[in-house]
């Protein structure tokens, strides 16, 4: 069975995506890592809606995403999209971290546009900063982008970003690949499997993988002073603009 836009069934929302992280650099030095992680797999129109002692563990804060004005996360979203000239009002799926114990920090934010050809990539940096990509994926899935966004000091805003997305019952996978000058110098994903978002589910993702955001805050300095250890050059970081609709 597939659903408009091109999807496959979707699981049943809100939904807890547990699997892992990877990432790995090819060029200048050789560095790979997995990561044990969950993810939430939402409806923009029907977020979770949680008993007192388990929001703690997880909130949808308006302000974490596209630009945070308001009221909404979809009303964030559809204001990006209609200042890219584009009239949608249909159903949306986000992939990304809940805030845990009033943390957040989600490296990569996926809304699928469920219904259309847009998929929404919301891309956060260490510093703060946000950067919108608007993509349309072909059949299987992937979709190019030119890297417009500083997002590691260890990689020049330069080159393309190959996307790979895939959102079914069984399986949610998103795979960023940057290539410069036809060779591939980076690559991340994140691959899990969706369940309902039960309390046992959400109680279970939280003990295994404990205070989720932080520890992915961690992890990225950590592996960061690993590269800046063994001397890989540190880009400068220009000025990023902010973008149309999210203001």
């Amino acid at each position: 069975m597939t659903i408009a836009g091109g999807y496959p069934s979707l699981p049943i929302l809100p939904a807890i995506v547990t699997g892992a992280v990877r990432h790995g650099r090819s060029a200048p030095i050789r560095h790979a890592f997995r990561h044990r992680a969950y993810q939430w797999l939402v409806d923009l129109d029907d977020l979770p809606r949680l008993p007192s002692y388990l929001r703690p563990l997880a909130r949808f804060d308006v302000r974490d995403h596209l630009g945070g004005t308001g009221p909404t996360i979809k009303a964030n979203l559809l204001r990006c999209l209609a200042a890219r000239g584009i009239d949608f009002d249909g159903k949306v799926v986000m992939l990304a971290n809940a805030r845990v114990l009033g943390h957040i920090f989600d490296p990569l934010t996926v809304f699928w546009c469920v219904g259309s050809p847009y998929v929404v990539a919301e891309v956060h940096n260490t510093y703060g900063e946000r950067h919108v990509y608007l993509l349309t994926p072909d059949a299987t899935g992937a979709a190019e982008a030119a890297k417009e966004f500083y997002v590691s000091p260890f990689n020049a805003v330069s080159g393309r970003y190959r996307l790979t997305f895939e959102l079914d019952r069984d399986r949610v996978r998103v795979q960023v690949a940057l290539s410069r000058e036809g060779k591939q110098l980076f690559g991340a994903s994140f691959e899990g499997t969706p369940r309902p978002a039960t309390r046992r589910a959400l109680l279970t993702a939280a003990i295994r993988t404990p205070l989720m955001t932080q520890r992915v805050s961690v992890l990225i300095r950590l592996h960061g002073v690993w590269l800046w250890a063994r001397r890989l050059p540190v880009m400068k970081r220009p000025p990023h603009p902010l973008q149309e609709g999210l203001r």
